[in-house]
């Protein structure tokens, strides 16, 4: 096939992106699972046409694997129907090239449908498009923007198979210090952030920020916003990967897990979100002193719907560890202005840019879910005129309840929420809590090293 024939039916935008990579071997088509893990098959470049024209099969039961890869039964994609094959189509404008591979290569986002060529409920970026085109209906666009928090650790476990702090690539010794938003770590990884601003530039992913965080070998990076929620999600999913793979050429370990040591700081996914009407005013803008009315509705919406969702924003057994005190994590669902201590704030910014900052959400969760729960939850308010309260000023932990949530109640909540089935269908509620319902029995069937140092000999 020659070069060119390749892309003769890919939309204009991915024709320049195959262009623009000479030589290119091969496609990674990549399926985000509800886990958010990416799955999908490798393709060859010649491949790619008959890809656009008729999409690929892939098993409808990947979308619901568990965390370790098993078709969850539970949950009636499985046996139950022969383990029957989707239609996988691209997303349209998705073709990013894959600058890390040893041989040219490209990267294509797929979206799974139902038997009958339409959505498939319970595809995490169609939940997302959903919602959106609830806000569409109502002449309104949400803008919104990913924050990430990740550990960087040594590729090498512990002799017990625990992560390690990574070798300071200057100074040649193991992390063990806190310096929250120190230069001179960044000077020390620089080899890592310009290999991951390389990544970015590469395939236009919008990057902008990168911090050190709380913890010894934790980073942030921030994305800008966009007025195409679904596009600030892909962005997030590719940069999520660059990230993965600039820490392995630099031999390192990227995870985006919840809390990986007891003692640190945990990694949060924050989401940024504003609304616009139809001739794009931003329908938060308004000063401190006198919040707009969809602002406060936005963010007593998000305040009724956070326990229905928040096996969304903690989805795995590890999730719930992040959630302590002092750990600029939110355990109360309040609002204030520029005040890390809540879970809905209201960043520093001129009045023009007046946003949400949700912050209750783990590095580790799903971005298109937890973003479809972030705007279902704010459009809910803004429908309904709840009222979140005045705002809290100085220390939250001091001034509210403190709420320690746990795993399966946050699975019984999200399985018997009205709010859930009303927002999301039926189909995704089931599909979702029984994965969930699947992993946690799975997870609690075993028996931890921490259960024989505390009732092996004592009993």
């Amino acid at each position: 096939m020659r070069p060119d024939s390749a892309a003769s039916s890919l939309p204009a935008d991915d024709a320049a992106t195959l262009a623009s990579i000479p030589d290119c071997e091969q496609i990674d088509l990549l399926l985000p699972d509800m886990n958010g893990l990416l799955r999908g098959k490798r393709i060859t470049r010649d491949a790619l046409e008959k890809v656009y024209r008729d999409g690929v099969c892939l098993p409808m039961s990947l979308i619901a694997t568990d965390i370790t890869g098993n078709t969850v039964e539970e949950t009636g994609l499985g046996y139950d129907i022969g383990d029957e094959d989707r239609i996988c189509r691209p997303v349209p404008g998705s073709l990013r090239p894959v600058p890390w591979s040893p041989r040219p290569a490209a990267q294509l986002l797929l979206s799974m449908e139902d038997a009958q060529g339409g959505m498939f409920e319970a595809n995490p970026r169609d939940v997302l498009k959903r919602v959106l085109a609830r806000y569409a209906a109502r002449g309104l666009k949400p803008v919104v923007a990913v924050e990430l928090e990740f550990y960087l650790f040594d590729q090498r476990m512990d002799d017990a198979g625990r992560p390690r702090t990574s070798i300071n690539p200057a100074t040649g010794l193991r992390n063990t210090s806190t310096q929250v938003y120190y230069m001179e770590d960044l000077n020390d990884y620089r080899g890592f952030t310009d290999a991951v601003a390389a990544a970015c530039r590469a395939q236009r992913i919008p990057a902008d920020t990168a911090v050190a965080e709380y913890a010894p070998g934790q980073f942030e990076i921030n994305l800008k916003h966009r007025d195409d929620a679904l596009l600030a999600c892909d962005d997030a999913i590719y940069l999520k990967r660059a990230i993965k793979a600039a820490a392995q050429q630099q031999g390192l370990m990227a995870s985006f897990m919840a809390k990986p040591f007891a003692d640190q700081a945990g990694s949060g996914m924050h989401i940024h979100a504003s609304v616009l009407d139809t001739e794009g005013r931003n329908i938060f803008a308004s000063p401190q002193t006198a919040p707009a009315d969809a602002l406060k509705h936005a963010i007593g919406g998000l305040q009724r719907s956070d326990q229905d969702c928040l096996l969304l924003f903690a989805p795995h057994a590890n999730s719930y560890r992040r959630f302590v005190l002092n750990a600029f994590v939110p355990l109360n669902d309040v609002w204030g202005y520029n005040n890390r201590t809540v879970a809905m704030r209201i960043p520093h910014s001129d009045e023009a840019n007046t946003r949400i900052e949700h912050r209750i959400a783990g590095a580790d969760a799903n971005i298109y879910l937890v973003t479809a729960a972030v705007l279902a939850g704010m459009l809910h308010g803004m429908e309904q005129g709840f009222d979140p309260g005045p705002p809290i000023t100085g220390n939250a932990y001091d001034q509210t309840e403190i709420r320690t949530p746990f795993w399966r109640e946050a699975i019984g909540a999200f399985m018997g929420s009205e709010f859930i089935r009303e927002q999301f269908g039926t189909s995704f509620q089931h599909i979702y809590g029984q994965q969930k319902l699947k992993e946690m029995h799975s997870f609690y069937t075993e028996v931890t090293d921490l259960e024989y140092a505390w009732y092996l000999r004592a009993v």
